[in-house]
Order: C-alpha cells, then structure tokens, then sequence
C-alpha cells in the first residue's frame, strides 16, 4: 500500500512538472483533460498535482507526527491572483496555478506533502516539508526564489509572479497539532504579505485571534470552519 501511494505521487510530480514546463498554453487544456482522472484517482486535485483536502489533511499530520522538530508546515498563495485572470485569462491563470504547485512539489521531495486549500479556484497551498531547524533559512530562500520565479506562458513571454509564505514549526510554536501550526503558518504569511520575504512564524502567530480580517479556524478541519 505505501509503495502504491509512493508511486501515485511521484507520477503526479512527473506529470504536473512536464506538463507545467514542457507543453505550451494553447496544448495545456488537452494535456489537463489527460491527466485529469488518473491524478483525481490518486486523491489529488486535477490542475495542480496538489493533494485534495480528504488526502493532505491526514498526510499532513502523520508527516509532523512522524519527523517532529523537521517537520516544517508551511502555508502559501499568490498575491493578486485574481489578476491574471482578469488581465491575461483564466488559461494563463491556471498556468500560474499548476506551474507554481508544480515547482513546491518539486522543493517538497518525495517525503514531502503538499496540498490545495480552498478547492478549485483556490490559490492557497499547505505544505509539509522535512527540513531540519538548521537548514530552515537556508531551504526557505530556495523556495522563495523558485516561486518568484516568471512563469513562462509557451508563447515567448513570461508573466511575473508574487508570492507570500508563512511557516511554522513544532519546535517553536511548542506543539504537533496540525491546525495550530498551519494557523500560525497563515497568520506568518500574512504578516509579511507583500514583502517578498518567507516569514517563519513564532508563538505570537499561532495565538493570533484573527488573520487579516480573517476569523482564526479557517484553516481548520474545515475550509469554511470559523472558531466560535
């Protein structure tokens, strides 16, 4: 059985990266249409390889659980998405969407955990990464660059992209509970929104009572969840 889901994520890594780099915007919705069933069928979301809420939500927490203090969650979007829609169309959107998952699944590896939030139209990710407290920094600025990275459409020009991302660890947040750690990721996320840096959250963070505006608990067991 692990050896089976172990193959089902390395083909959706293989698939979304090729795809993302290889095949050009006018061949992306023929490419997606053919991936689309065998990554449903691997509990991940058909557009970006990313796991679906049912598949990461209990991944998430066995990887803290299992690595402890090497456990990294991180939580992560695009800043003023709904701009590429508006300004370049949904194709070039759904471009940026796959090929920035396509490049955290890459920086995750295979003992990593990435998942979508929010469902489709969704631009927020969770991520689980073993990454040793040493190297955090380190590992953390590889990510940023790789995500601000242009994305390149496959007709000779690129679009800019920006990101924000908050991450928590166990270790100083003080706990291996999923849903504290990934709120203390989101409230670090949005503290340095716009910044271009990779926050890295402390106890202030997962004690957060809202997130910009936003009612602590959306990240919850729910995607709708609000604490009461």
């Amino acid at each position: 059985m692990a050896s089976n889901t172990h193959a089902q994520a390395r083909f959706a890594q293989c698939a979304l990266f090729l795809t993302t780099v290889a095949v050009p915007l006018t061949g992306w919705t023929v490419h997606a249409v053919a991936l689309h069933r065998r990554l449903a069928a691997a509990g991940r979301d058909p557009l970006t390889g990313a796991l679906r809420r049912e598949s990461w939500e209990p991944q998430v927490q066995r990887f803290i659980n299992r690595y402890g203090d090497n456990a990294l969650v991180l939580v992560r979007d695009i800043d003023h998405f709904k701009r590429f829609n508006d300004d370049y169309g949904h194709a070039v959107g759904d471009l940026v969407l796959a090929t920035t998952a396509a490049r955290i699944i890459q920086w995750a590896g295979s003992r990593g955990v990435v998942g979508r939030l929010g469902g489709d139209g969704g631009d927020e990710f969770i991520i689980a990464a073993w990454v040793g407290p040493g190297r955090r920094t380190v590992r953390l600025d590889q990510l940023n660059q790789a995500l601000h990275e242009p994305v390149p459409t496959g007709d000779g020009h690129t679009v800019p992209v920006a990101v924000s991302v908050g991450a928590a660890s166990a270790d100083v947040i003080g706990t291996r509970d999923r849903s504290r750690l990934m709120r203390a990721a989101d409230a670090a996320m949005y503290a340095g929104k716009h910044t271009g840096t990779v926050i890295q959250a402390n106890i202030e963070h997962a004690d957060a009572p809202s997130i910009n505006g936003r009612r602590a608990g959306r990240l919850g067991t729910h995607t709708v969840a609000r604490a009461a």
